[in-house]
């Protein structure tokens, strides 16, 4: 089967939901697709029946979608390189592994996991590398069938012999592995199944991937994959193995360091751009300071050369500052349609607003926005039935100067005609009359009328709120 010349994967176990670093590893495959005019291919890693599930099948595709990762063959698009998932290629793993037995590279092992287990534990005493030390290699016809006789099925494991596997890394350069030192390695389970080096060799060869760009901690296996591709005659493709993605103490990315699932940043308001954006930036990066990109301009950019060689820390800190500048730079409609989404999906009744009050509302308060969850309180916040004063608001409004700016306050805006008040005026007349000017103005009447010390601009809650709902405000206090 002929393919053209740039190929990439993304092959998940559908165990879990779709991790941060697991989605950078994505993204990094995909903009590399985009960016050289070729194709990218999803593929789902799921011979492990016990810890694979369907339900976690369906939201790593939703994830990626979400994100703007779509892909151009895969178990829900087909291909020429299909099937994708590698439940459904069962068949041609054992065709493959004939080929390995032909040319006697494969043995039968017959250790249980106690006894491989105990052997590791006796080489790491010894303070030496665990690895399979060849117990049955050697095994005579008559040994194996006692052994067989005994109830044990074999898996297969592949016979090293004395050489080296080399390659050239395109993000790490020079890479060399003494293979002796690997142990002989399992190529297919007692089950029948077969192990991940070889699925992936087998399936990443019968696909025409031409790069494979993962995590550094495949760097082992890719050494295990260049010896069944030289053992099977295939040409194997380009390396590229990328950092990891860490927290910020310096350790592998994990729950304890707090979200690390793209699911439950989706759940916290997060927006898909900046998700993005920031995952196409660790460690990496775009040159000339620039940090903020559209997407068509992360494609133009990226390039294996970019991508460091050190640990890629996750700093939720500054992923939630890209999230902000997304906010405020959005055009009003696409967050109103994403607030719209993210509330229903989270059951947040607002039905008492209307499409135009609601859009009013987004529209003062987007440059006030971090996460779009952010958008419950401000929605309360105008909500004369939901509004109430912060512990620091109530402090505010106990000092002497406060209620005279409110008093004040309270009787120019009666005099308005205008249901809409127009906030200059007030805030001019309200100032002459009470000598305050600068916080002693300005920080009472946000304290009464949001309930907050900070917030959107004043201007914008009073065009939003209204006469009425400003004098309500107003007199619950005074």
């Amino acid at each position: 089967m002929v393919f053209e010349k740039t190929r990439v994967r993304f092959a998940p176990s559908p165990t879990g939901d779709l991790h941060v670093g697991n989605a950078r590893t994505a993204l990094l495959n995909w903009l590399f697709a985009r960016r050289y005019g070729g194709s990218f291919i999803l593929r789902i890693e799921d011979t492990d029946q016990e810890r694979t599930s369907k339900i976690f099948e369906t939201n790593i595709l939703d994830d990626l979608r979400w994100l703007g990762i779509d892909w151009d063959e895969g178990p829900d698009k087909g291909g020429q390189g299909g099937p994708y998932r590698q439940s459904e290629r069962l068949v041609l793993y054992r065709d493959c592994l004939k080929k390995l037995m032909a040319v006697q590279r494969l043995y039968p092992c017959y250790c249980t996991e106690e006894e491989l287990e105990a052997e590791r534990k006796a080489l790491i005493a010894r303070k030496m590398m665990p690895r399979y030390m060849g117990k049955c290699r050697h095994l005579t016809f008559e040994a194996r069938q006692k052994l067989e006789r005994e109830g044990r099925k074999p898996s297969y494991r592949f016979k090293i012999g004395e050489e080296t596997v080399e390659f050239l890394d395109l993000i790490r350069g020079s890479m060399r592995f003494d293979a002796a030192a690997l142990g002989d390695f399992i190529v297919a389970r007692s089950t029948g199944i077969p192990s991940y080096n070889f699925a992936v060799v087998v399936d990443d060869h019968c696909m025409g991937i031409s790069h494979v760009i993962r995590g550094e901690d495949h760097l082992t296996n890719t050494a295990f994959q260049l010896l069944i591709y030289r053992a099977l005659g295939y040409n194997p493709p380009s390396f590229a193995h990328h950092s990891l993605v860490l927290g910020k103490d310096r350790a592998k990315l994990s729950k304890r360091h707090g979200a690390v699932a793209v699911r439950e940043f989706r759940s916290r308001g997060f927006l898909p751009e900046a998700l993005l954006n920031y995952l196409s930036l660790m460690g990496s990066s775009f040159g000339e300071g620039r940090e903020i990109l559209p997407k068509e301009d992360i494609i133009k950019k990226f390039s294996l050369e970019r991508i460091g060689k050190g640990g890629a820390i996750f700093d939720e800190d500054k992923l939630k500052w890209f999230n902000a500048i997304y906010i405020r730079q959005s055009d009003p409609r696409y967050l109103i349609q994403c607030l719209y989404s993210f509330l229903q999906q989270e059951g947040y009744d607002f039905s008492r607003y209307s499409p135009s009050r609601f859009s009013q509302i987004v529209e003062a308060v987007q440059d006030n926005l971090g996460t779009l969850s952010d958008i419950v309180e401000y929605l309360d916040m105008f909500d004369d039935h939901k509004y109430q004063l912060s512990d620091e608001a109530k402090q505010m409004l106990r000092e002497e100067n406060s209620l005279s700016v409110l008093r004040a306050l309270y009787r120019t805006i009666g005099k308005q005609s205008a249901d809409e008040p127009s906030y200059r005026t007030l805030i001019e007349t309200v100032r002459k009359e009470t000598g305050f000017q600068g916080k002693k103005l300005y920080l009472p009447i946000r304290a009464a009328i949001t309930g907050r010390m900070s917030g959107p601009e004043l201007g914008k809650v009073f065009a939003v709120l209204g006469k009425s709902s400003i004098i309500k405000r107003i007199e619950e206090i005074i």
